[in-house]
């Protein structure tokens, strides 16, 4: 699937903790129905086998409504399932390792906190960067937070899009100041939703007066 930074306008990354699979699965049903634009598959506790056979469901899941299924730091798992990418850390696999395994076309996500990094992570090939934690987050409550001058600063180094991630919600979205990013990436704000369809298209409006 192509990948622009329009995708990156607003990108739900999952947190299944204690749901079983059907319960993920019809959560991101109702992510997609409310707009999101990219779909991250974050799985830390399963087998390579089980997260494969999640990937390949949800990959279907996400073809429907033409939106790109991305893998955090598994790169078998994404070439296996067929999996639209991968997003990294920067202390996962180095980006310049999986372009040479997966080819060009294959999405490539890379965590940034400053502009060393960011400029690294272009120069070996990624597609994209997530930039933050941008607010105290509940899923990684020991990330360095970044400014938003630090986001900026970070964003504008590179030629390639970038999305504000960490703590991101509807009552702290129009804090973010940075004519630099694409959107927005939440977790909790739509998978922790008492309505997800309704959150994500509320997110999704308010992504578009911060994105530049």
């Amino acid at each position: 699937m192509s990948f622009n930074k329009d995708n990156l306008l607003l990108y739900a990354v999952t947190d299944r903790r204690n749901e079983d699979f059907g319960v993920l699965y019809e959560q991101v049903g109702q992510a997609l129905e409310g707009g999101v634009t990219m779909v991250q598959l974050r799985e830390k506790n399963l087998s390579e086998e089980e997260f494969t056979a999640e990937a390949i469901k949800l990959k279907k899941l996400c073809g429907d409504f033409g939106v790109p299924l991305i893998i955090n730091d598994n790169l078998k798992v994404a070439l296996n399932s067929g999996a639209d990418g991968i997003h990294v850390g920067i202390e996962d696999m180095p980006v310049s390792e999986i372009r040479r395994q997966s080819g060009d076309g294959f999405i490539i996500g890379a965590t940034a906190k400053t502009v060393e990094q960011a400029q690294k992570a272009e120069r070996e090939g990624a597609d994209y960067l997530g930039i933050g934690a941008v607010f105290p987050s509940p899923t990684k409550q020991k990330a360095v937070r970044v400014t938003n001058e630090q986001l900026a600063e970070i964003a504008s180094s590179v030629n390639i899009p970038s999305v504000a991630i960490g703590g991101i919600n509807l009552e702290n979205i129009e804090q973010i100041k940075c004519n630099y990013i694409s959107g927005i990436a939440v977790v909790s704000a739509i998978f922790s939703a008492d309505d997800i369809k309704t959150a994500a298209r509320m997110l999704k409006e308010k992504a578009k007066a911060v994105a530049g």
